[in-house]
């Protein structure tokens, strides 16, 4: 593992402070622990997104499984994502949650972009910092 890209405890005073893959944007993310169900609420800016929190659970299950590098692919709701990428799998049918992990409507893609630095910062992925095209892959216990 490289330079640590990231801070925070994740909870709603003390959120994680993270950057995108390429480290060219930073944002904040927390659980929301109040939520039914859990949320992660994701702050870009202005731009307030939440996720399903069991994503993290079900994200790194899905990058065990695999046992590879997988491209993040993020891209934005109404965009098609690169096919088995990340974020074609947090908007897939068939995974856990049978469709998106993004809750708000319109603004429920780039988990491709803003989840895999928070998997890095728990310590369940390996993710490349390039300018573009980065991937993932997890880190399962020896």
């Amino acid at each position: 593992m490289g330079e640590q890209h990231w801070s925070g405890a994740g909870t709603q005073a003390d959120p994680w402070v993270l950057k995108t893959a390429p480290l060219s944007s930073e944002y904040t993310m927390h659980r929301d622990e109040d939520s039914d169900p859990p949320l992660l609420v994701c702050q870009v800016g202005a731009t307030r997104l939440t996720y399903l929190a069991r994503a993290v659970d079900d994200l790194h299950a899905e990058l065990v499984r695999r046992g590879d590098w997988v491209l993040l692919g993020a891209s934005d709701e109404k965009k098609d994502p690169p096919p088995e990428s990340v974020e074609a799998w947090g908007r897939a049918s068939d995974n856990p949650v049978g469709g998106w992990y993004g809750q708000r409507n319109g603004y429920r893609g780039r988990f491709g972009m803003y989840l895999p630095p928070l998997l890095e910062a728990l310590g369940l992925v390996e993710l490349e910092h390039n300018p573009r095209n980065n991937r993932v892959r997890a880190i399962t216990p020896a």
